[in-house]
């Protein structure tokens, strides 16, 4: 049987393991669920203009707030565009299957992000001017990311506040 101190290093331990565990997925969720909210609030300001139009608009505000040029990422030009296609019909017409097509986009947009050794939140995470600056404290953003642009927009973190409540910019909400 471990002696008290061995036995509070012992738990200590397993609270840091889960904390970390649960750091890395609401960081993930997070990210992920905060480009979603993104998407839907610029497809609903432009849910009225014709398709091609609408789908434009938001792509270019995406990229731009991800400080990326849209042909930097040729390789997944087509998912970007299916993925801003399907959240253009929801904000259109929030049905079932609108739902079910901006998922299928979703998924097809994280293979193909993947396939290059990412994913969106965490490009949401490392690139976005929308982001929290808690997520850096989870996942540090890469000192080599390609394409990075200083985030000047991005809030610090708050001397008397828990880090989590570090939100995004208020132009972002």
């Amino acid at each position: 049987m471990p002696h008290f101190v061995e036995e509070l290093q012992q738990e200590a331990q397993r609270a840091v393991t889960a904390m970390r565990t649960a750091a890395l997925a609401a960081r993930h969720l997070h990210a992920r669920a905060e480009l979603m909210r993104h998407m839907l609030t610029t497809a609903r300001k432009v849910a009225g203009k014709p398709k091609a139009e609408a789908v434009e608009t938001v792509v270019r505000e995406w990229m731009d707030a991800w400080n990326l040029g849209r042909a930097e990422w040729p390789h997944i030009a087509r998912e970007m565009e299916a993925f801003t296609e399907a959240f253009h019909d929801y904000a259109n017409a929030s049905t079932d299957a609108h739902d079910a097509a901006l998922r299928r986009s979703c998924d097809a947009l994280d293979a193909a992000l993947a396939r290059e050794g990412t994913s969106i939140s965490d490009q949401m995470a490392f690139r976005s001017q929308c982001a929290h600056r808690w997520w850096e404290l989870v996942t540090p953003v890469p000192a080599d990311l390609p394409g990075a642009k200083p985030r000047p927009s991005v809030p610090p973190l708050a001397e008397n506040a828990p880090f989590w409540q570090a939100g995004c910019a208020d132009f972002c909400r």
